[in-house]
């Protein structure tokens, strides 16, 4: 079900696509990754979907937390002792958060893994109040130390976690797009979970972006045509669990090392996908004024946010057209075909 709740009309449209087109699905990243792209040569199509799974694997064996042998796993290892040399890649990405930080006022913070990781969504497990009270201290980007003559990072206290778990997968779904690029590939899509970058058009016509709703997979209440942008969306119904009336999710506010509870659903359309992955996480955690009040600040970026009694909020950009379907009830994941 949770795979069906992000690709719920993507999969509707099957693979392999005739003339030039093809389609394929995996399992990477602790997701489900989606690469639909043309090319009038059936090998360099072939080539280009076979490269973006490639890439995703590469990235996901050296940026998950999960797997002991990354790069970040190494990180989050060393770095607590001394100063742990990194690539230049993971360096870079790790810079680029810390720019969300400063942008949100904290708000985006990839040592919210501090606290996160006292969370089991599959089997129910939280910590207690002062567990939670404990290792949300722990939660602060300045507490990386980062040089850029070495390449290291270091941190300040012991017991501080990174996860890029906001930003890695967006980040990903670029540096796909950026090789089919070289590859002279012009029409594509690439999902990775709840971000998705498309590249030109579909048969002529825009790529449609579902918004779904947050609290049914089956149900969807806009779609919106888009061509060369990015789409992220999260939402407290990705990963969760409920107890005693309270939902947990793995949407961490930095401030409290608890799950931010303002919204259902954030939805960011920008550039770029690691934009819109770190600009819908700390939309989510900002809640709906502070969030809508960024995005209203930022250039080239819109918002579809969804509160806690299922209301649909746009920014300002979007409001003129107020959206092309509207059925007046919450929406969320985007879901692109």
């Amino acid at each position: 079900m949770r795979a069906l709740s992000h690709f719920l009309l993507l999969l509707a449209i099957a693979a392999p696509v005739s003339g030039g087109w093809l389609h394929e699905d995996a399992d990477i990243m602790g997701t489900r990754i989606t690469v639909e792209l043309f090319h009038p040569d059936p090998a360099i199509a072939q080539q280009g979907v076979d490269t973006v799974l490639q890439e995703m694997r590469r990235i996901d064996t050296s940026m998950s937390p999960y797997i002991a042998t990354s790069e970040l796993a190494r990180l989050n290892v060393e770095a607590q002792h001394k100063a742990f040399g990194i690539s230049d890649e993971l360096f870079a990405l790790i810079q680029r958060s810390q720019y969300f930080s400063d942008l949100t006022g904290g708000a985006f913070d990839i040592t919210f893994a501090s606290a996160g990781l006292l969370y089991d969504y599959r089997k129910a497990i939280k910590p207690d109040d002062s567990q939670r009270r404990k290792a949300a201290a722990l939660i602060n980007y300045h507490n990386l130390f980062l040089d850029e003559t070495g390449n290291t990072v270091a941190f300040s206290k012991p017991g501080v976690r990174v996860d890029l778990g906001g930003i890695a997968k967006g980040y990903a779904v670029d540096r796909c797009i950026l090789l089919l690029q070289e590859l002279g590939i012009g029409q594509a899509l690439i999902t990775a979970g709840g971000d998705s970058r498309m590249m030109g058009d579909r048969w002529g016509r825009p790529w449609t972006i579902g918004i779904r709703d947050p609290r049914d997979a089956e149900k969807m209440v806009a779609v919106i045509p888009l061509m060369d942008v990015a789409v992220s969306t999260s939402g407290d119904y990705q990963r969760y669990f409920e107890k005693d009336g309270v939902r947990y999710h793995h949407i961490i506010n930095p401030k409290s090392g608890d799950s931010a509870r303002e919204l259902q659903s954030v939805t960011i359309i920008g550039p770029d996908a690691t934009t819109t992955d770190a600009l819908s996480t700390s939309v989510f955690v900002l809640g709906l004024e502070a969030g809508m009040k960024l995005i209203d600040q930022l250039p080239d970026i819109d918002a579809i946010l969804v509160d806690q009694r299922g209301r649909m909020h746009y920014s300002n950009d979007l409001q003129p057209a107020r959206k092309p379907v509207d059925s007046g009830k919450p929406a969320a994941e985007s879901v692109a075909h």
